[in-house]
Formats: structure tokens, C-alpha cells, sequence
């Protein structure tokens, strides 16, 4: 394969994926909806394009990583959308967690263009992107996943397939759920150690290495005692993967209810003023339930 992508999104994570696509020697061209959150990266190498249509065309791999499903759907199925604007046997990555029914009818519709679809959301949040750590979960063409291999390599450290089209988002899904328990489990912990008087910096240093051990605990609970709540990943856009999660287990008939019990916690945490704050923030909902003594 050539080196020329066409990138849509360049927020949290997008920014982080583009540079290490460039350190990796790769060209980039991006688009972003707000034009001037992407201009930073011109001074990594980056081109910054106004319109998709300049983003997608004359490139051999475009990649978007946007919000929500509706969002994957308007600038992949529009009629001046992806499908429509790119080259015939260009490979289209949508890296958005999104809905696994979409992304095989992306690939349906790609398959008629000439195109060849992958779907791939990540995991590892702002610093995973940044870092080029992400694991990357990929569902499409085995041809298709070979060829970009290379690409995926510059942004992530685990990377796999899990089948055809759809089974990139599935297997995200999964990931979700586990970080909701996950979420749940180190902010109860937090108020817990706090409560009782625990230094829980030391706290913390001494379980990581031991079977309570997770990403949640390392990273995104130290932001927590720091009182950083800013956001690795947005409380909204993990409610948006939940409840993904909740519909297509819904579909299998699985049952779910810890998920369910995080979910409408995160919706109260957002209702509340932290739909942009960080994933983290969730100990500041249940340490305002617990009454001062």
C-alpha cells in the first residue's frame, strides 16, 4: 500500500492517531467539523481540508473516529459522503465506537462503490492515542485488514480481527462492559479508602501489581485524587457506548443488569453538569450520595 489517508476527526483521540500516523511516515490529510481544532496539526505535517469530499478523495485509506452513530451514518451514507466521494478500491476505516448493524451495512454499501470497509473502534482512551498504545478491535475483510495492517500498527499496540463486518464494534461492546464495571468498582473503592483514612495514592501503589489491578486503577484514578476531571473520554460518549451495549445484548437475549445499574449512573452523573467531563468523574456522583458524617 501507498501512504496517503484521509482522516475524519480530529478530537481527543483523533489528534493523538494522526501524529503517530505522521511520526510513522505516513501522509495525512484531515477534516474536522470545527476546521480550527485541526490546525495544530499542520505543524506536525498535517493537511487540513475543509470539506470531506477534499479529505477522502485521492487518498488510499480514509479513517473517521467522530461521536455517535447518526454521526458515522451522515458522513459515511450521505449523498456527498465517504461512500459517494471516494476513489473506487480505497479502504474506509470507521474508528468510532458505533452500532455493529451499521457497520455492516456500511460495508454492503461500500462493497457496491468498489470500496472495501473495515470497522475498528479503539481502546485506551486520550493517552492510548496519544501514546500509540490503543488496541484496536477490527471486524471486516481479512484481505482489507492485512493491507492496513501496517497503519494500525502506528496507532496501537494490540491489534486484532475478530471476523467480518460488525465484529469490531461487538467486540468493543464487550470491552464497554467491562470498563463499566470496572468504573463502578475503583470509584466505590476510592470514596471507601478516602473514608477511612487511607493515603490513597499509597493505596493504590500497593494493589496495582495485585489481582485488583486495571487500567482504571493506574490511570484514570490518580486523575481522580488529583481532582482532574478532565476528559480521556467524555462521560456522554460512554453512556452512547452503554447504551449500544444494552441493545444489541438485548438483542441476544442476555441478561446485563450491572451494566444497566452504571449506565443510569453515568446518565444522572451527566444530567447532573459532567456529560464533557471524563469517565473518572463518576466518584464525584457517588461521593455526593454519601451523607457527611
Amino acid at each position: 500500500m501507498t501512504k496517503t489517508i484521509g482522516f475524519i476527526g480530529l478530537g481527543v483521540m483523533g489528534q493523538g492517531m494522526v501524529r503517530n500516523l505522521l511520526k510513522a511516515g505516513f501522509s495525512v490529510k484531515g477534516y474536522n467539523r470545527t476546521k480550527e481544532k485541526g490546525l495544530p496539526l499542520e505543524q506536525d505535517g498535517a493537511v487540513i481540508v475543509d470539506t470531506i469530499q477534499e479529505a477522502v478523495t485521492d487518498v488510499d485509506v480514509v479513517i473517521s473516529i467522530v461521536g455517535y452513530p447518526q454521526d458515522v451514518e451522515e458522513i459515511y451514507l450521505a449523498e456527498d459522503g465517504i461512500l459517494a466521494s471516494a476513489n473506487p478500491g480505497t479502504i474506509v476505516i470507521d474508528m468510532t465506537t458505533s452500532s455493529p448493524a451499521l457497520a455492516i451495512r456500511i460495508a454492503e454499501q461500500a462493497a457496491q462503490t468498489g470500496l472495501h470497509a473495515l470497522d475498528a473502534p479503539v481502546t485506551g482512551g486520550d493517552l492510548g492515542a496519544k501514546n500509540g498504545t490503543l488496541a484496536i478491535l477490527v471486524g471486516g475483510e481479512e484481505a482489507a485488514f492485512d493491507t492496513v495492517k501496517p497503519l494500525f500498527e502506528a496507532m496501537g499496540k494490540s491489534i486484532a480481527r475478530f471476523g467480518g463486518p460488525g465484529q469490531g464494534q461487538s467486540a468493543k461492546l464487550a470491552n464497554q462492559i467491562a470498563i463499566a464495571g470496572s468504573m463502578i468498582g475503583t470509584a466505590e473503592m476510592l470514596l471507601f479508602v478516602t473514608k477511612s483514612g487511607i493515603d490513597p495514592t499509597q493505596f493504590v501503589e500497593t494493589i496495582k501489581s495485585g489481582s485488583a489491578g486495571s487500567w482504571s486503577l493506574e490511570n484514570l484514578i490518580p486523575r481522580v485524587i488529583a481532582e482532574n476531571y478532565s476528559p480521556g473520554f467524555f462521560v456522554k460518549h460512554f453512556i452512547k457506548d452503554m447504551r449500544l451495549a444494552l441493545e444489541r445484548a438485548d438483542e441476544m437475549g442476555i441478561s446485563t443488569p450491572g451494566l444497566a445499574l452504571v449506565k443510569d449512573l453515568y446518565e444522572e452523573l451527566a444530567a447532573s453538569g459532567h456529560a464533557e467531563s471524563g469517565t473518572q468523574a463518576l466518584y464525584l456522583l457517588l461521593k455526593e450520595k454519601t451523607p457527611s458524617r
